[in-house]
Parts: structure tokens; C-alpha cells; sequence
């Protein structure tokens, strides 16, 4: 080999490296902003991951995932939210709950956010309207929090001896007072006398199941927030110890073994902010993509958990249910 061809081929040699990190550079980047844990919200980021894959974005092969966890402190979201910016991020999913988007919202102006939110997003100021979100955010109202009433009254149906029904909410959780508002409405129009709980952390969820079997009530509301998600083994092992009829916000509950759910499916609901980011990173703006809800709101019912609680679920209940557990 002569000594200039071994010169050139020692300079590739040295500068390959250095090539090879732009190109990684050269991914884009997403944030991932959540509210909770990795570990309680595993489906839910499978679901965002399988969503980034329908669009042609796979982690680590074309595409880089940060995330950026608050483990139940949403004290500490506006922090992750600017660490997110300072890095120059392509896109940020804010999810796992309102403080989530809303630490987004406040910490960039520039970057496209898609949000997932358990209230109506116009009413709470995050966009300007579905059809034509503006700005610089988008993403997909649940519904959880416009359907609570609901909830109510299919648990009155289901256990329709139950004059005297407790709800566990969380105070943390910005949508609580609208919760609240409409399910005492309700309770208030089919006669059953409620009874309020709050609940922030493990131990107030413990004592608050201690607090309904002092005060005798027949049935538990839980009430829509993403901590509670997280928490949804500890609620239905609970509910199960107490012998308790209890209703859920997602069939992420009914299938650790709660007796009854009524909400969205919340993966699909990751897996469709992930399309958005997806579609965002291939060049569309949020201000153009339309707030998405959810096309079917699920009734799951876990009949071996209704057979253990001494239950028979009403066949007009059974008729409608999108998913019976047995």
C-alpha cells in the first residue's frame, strides 16, 4: 500500500466516528412528558410507540424518545417541561394527566405539543377550538371527565340497592371540581346519597377505602385521574378485600380485576398521539391537525370479580358491554 492511499484510508478512519454521530444527531428527538411513572404507564407507552410506527418512526432506528417522568409530583413538570426545550426537542407528547400539558404549554411556544387530556381542551384554554386547534398544540380529549355522570348511573344500575355510593377523587387533579359537580348532579337525580373522597398518594387511597366501610357505603365511584391509573392494582385489590362494588375510568381497571369500567381505551388514546407526532415530525402542523375523541367509549365487565362480590349483573348491562371478562 502506498503511503498516501494509507494516509487517506487512516483520515476516513478518524472521521467515520464523527460522521456516524451526526447522523444520530440528525434524529429527531421527542419528549415525552408524563405525570406519572414509566412503570404504571408501560401499555400506554407501547401504545404511543406502536402509534410512532404506523407513521414510520421507530425508537432507535429512525427516531429518539426522552422521557421525562414526574412520579406523581407535578411540582416538578414545569422543570422537566424546560429541560425538554433546552434540549431542542423536535416534538413533546405531554401526557398523563393536565399539569402535564399545561407545564408544555408554558414552557415553549414553538414546539409542537400533543397533548392527551381528560377535559374538554377549549373550555380548560389549551386550543382555540377542535376543528382548528392554532398555536402549537394538539392531541385528544378522553372524554373522562364529560362522561363521570355516566359512570354513576350505570354503577346505580348495576347495584341498584346502593342508596349511600362513595367517590374517591384526586385533589391534585385539575378536572376534580368539574368531576365532582356533575356526579352529585347525578346522584341528586337518581336519589342515592354521595359521599366525597379524596385521595393523593398510596396511603390516603387505604384510608379512604377504611373510611367507607365506616361510614356504610354500598358502592365506589373512582373518579377520573391519571394517578389513579397508576394505582389501579392497588384500587381493585382493595375494592376486593372491602367487598366493594367499584367503577372505573378505563378498562385498564377491569382487567387487574375491578369489577366494571366505562371510559376510552387509554392505549389507543396513546397510540393516536403517537400518529400525531408521527405526522408532526413529517412536516404537519399542530395548528392544522383537529383535536381527536375518542369514536367509542367502552363498557367492560369483569363477571369473575362480580361473581365474588355475590353480583348479578344485569342482562341489560351485559346487552350493551363491549367486552365481558370472565
Amino acid at each position: 500500500m502506498r503511503r498516501r492511499e494509507f494516509i487517506t484510508l487512516l483520515g476516513a478512519a478518524a472521521t467515520w466516528p464523527l460522521g456516524a454521530r451526526a447522523q444520530q444527531s440528525a434524529m429527531p428527538v421527542i419528549g415525552f412528558l408524563n405525570g406519572s411513572s414509566a412503570t404504571s404507564f408501560a401499555p400506554m407507552v407501547a401504545g404511543f410507540r406502536r402509534g410512532l410506527s404506523t407513521v414510520g418512526y421507530v425508537e432507535g432506528r429512525n427516531v429518539v424518545i426522552e422521557f421525562r417522568w414526574s412520579e406523581n409530583q407535578p411540582e416538578r413538570l414545569p422543570a422537566l417541561a424546560a429541560d425538554l426545550v433546552e434540549r431542542h426537542v423536535s416534538a413533546i407528547a405531554a401526557t398523563g394527566g393536565l399539569h402535564a400539558v399545561l407545564a408544555a404549554k408554558t414552557a415553549t411556544a414553538d414546539i409542537p405539543i400533543v397533548f392527551t387530556s381528560g377535559s374538554d381542551p377549549v373550555r380548560l384554554g389549551i386550543t382555540a377550538s377542535f376543528n382548528r386547534p392554532g398555536g402549537n398544540l394538539t392531541g385528544v380529549n378522553m372524554l373522562i371527565t364529560e362522561i363521570e355522570s355516566k359512570r354513576l348511573s350505570l354503577l346505580h344500575e348495576l347495584v341498584p340497592a346502593a342508596t349511600r355510593v362513595a367517590v374517591m377523587a384526586d385533589p391534585n387533579n385539575p378536572d376534580s371540581d368539574t368531576e365532582l359537580k356533575d356526579v352529585r348532579a347525578e346522584a341528586l337525580a337518581i336519589g342515592v346519597q354521595l359521599d366525597v373522597l379524596h385521595a393523593s398518594n398510596g396511603k390516603e387511597i387505604e384510608a379512604g377505602f377504611a373510611r367507607i366501610a365506616q361510614i356504610g357505603a354500598q358502592a365506589l365511584q373512582v373518579a377520573g385521574a391519571p394517578f389513579f391509573i397508576a394505582e389501579r392494582e392497588r384500587f381493585t385489590t382493595l375494592a376486593t378485600r372491602h367487598h366493594i362494588p367499584a367503577i372505573y375510568e378505563a378498562r385498564n381497571y377491569a382487567e387487574a380485576g375491578g369489577l366494571v369500567s366505562y371510559g376510552p381505551n387509554v392505549v389507543d388514546v396513546y397510540r393516536q398521539a403517537g400518529v400525531y407526532v408521527g405526522q408532526i415530525l413529517k412536516g404537519a402542523r399542530p395548528s392544522d391537525l383537529p383535536v381527536i375523541q375518542p369514536t367509542r367509549i367502552e363498557l367492560v365487565i369483569n363477571l369473575k370479580t362480580a361473581k365474588g362480590l355475590g353480583l348479578i349483573v344485569p342482562p341489560t348491562l351485559l346487552a350493551i358491554a363491549d367486552e365481558v371478562i370472565e
